[in-house]
């Protein structure tokens, strides 16, 4: 049983790995965190997905279909335990049940294994991100490293570390921890936080800006590395409530009134409770954006 549950172990591996692999080597190496996240969000997904299926055979008749070929068409049977009894064609509609169940047993047996594969996984997985702690302001390794992330561009990088006015409201939201030291409000701002700093890309967090009709403190004020070009990173992170929505649409006219235009200075990132924020998305986002000669657009 055990050698079984690796071999599912390895099918699932394989197959996550081939949707979601991509080219930076930095996502590469957070990827173990990545799938580890998936896992749990799968382990989720299938046991409701099992509890709904249960549901469902539990209003299904007794019994098991048997097809078997008589000639060029088939026979159908009903097996109860030791008994078999033929179905007519005039039963057809209790033999069209009895396949429902055949088939819904089947992909119930098939989430129950792909679970255990999980839970084995689950099991044995350190989620402990080593590679990551040893870019928190705590660790010893943090001042040696830190040249591998800094801007190339000496004014970028100046203009990183210079004082800015921040966000000072809402000072008790501010509890995870970014790569780059900064404290964040989120564990999604924490991701974008992650691809912008080990990718050596310069950006402020919450860096006041003053829009035509008053100041806004966008989640990521950041300079394309190479042209210096300016963007702005707004992440909406609870779109799913009404009230939070609403406000966030509205701060989306106020940067357009300003000239900022989604999806060319600002960037737009969005989820719900149910559709989380992916790695993938932020990666794509940072990749086509700051890590091409030829930004997407921007302002100097």
């Amino acid at each position: 049983m055990l050698f079984f549950i690796k071999n599912l172990v390895v099918f699932l591996f394989k197959k996550w790995f081939n949707q979601y692999t991509f080219k930076s080597e930095n996502y590469k190496k957070g990827g173990v965190y990545t799938i580890y996240e998936r896992m749990l969000k799968e382990y989720e997904r299938i046991g409701i997905r099992i509890a709904e299926l249960k549901k469902q055979l539990r209003q299904f008749p007794e019994g098991k279909l048997i097809c078997a070929r008589n000639g060029s068409y088939y026979k159908w049977y009903e097996s109860n335990l030791h008994t078999k009894n033929y179905i007519p064609k005039s039963r057809r509609k209790h033999a069209e049940k009895l396949a429902a169940k055949k088939y819904l047993s089947l992909q119930l047996e098939e989430l129950e294994n792909e679970k255990k594969a999980i839970q084995f996984y689950l099991r044995h997985h350190n989620n402990e991100n080593k590679a990551e702690h040893l870019l928190t302001q705590s660790s010893e390794y943090r001042e040696l490293l830190s040249s591998n992330f800094i801007p190339v561009s000496k004014q970028l990088s100046e203009w990183t570390s210079a004082p800015f006015v921040k966000n000072s409201s809402y000072p008790e939201q501010l509890i995870f921890k970014g790569c780059s030291g900064n404290i964040l409000r989120s564990k999604s701002e924490v991701l974008i936080d992650m691809f912008l700093y080990t990718n050596r890309i310069p950006f402020r967090y919450e860096c006041e800006l003053q829009l035509v009709d008053g100041v806004v403190y966008p989640d990521f004020t950041i300079r394309h590395p190479v042209t210096g070009q300016t963007f702005y990173w707004e992440h909406f992170g609870m779109m799913d409530n009404p009230v939070y929505s609403q406000n966030a649409y509205s701060k989306l006219q106020r940067y357009n009134a300003s000239g900022i235009i989604p999806s060319i200075q600002l960037i737009t990132t969005y989820e719900t409770k149910e559709y989380p924020l992916r790695p993938e998305v932020i990666e794509g986002i940072v990749r086509g954006y700051f890590l091409n000669d030829v930004p997407i657009g921007g302002s100097m």
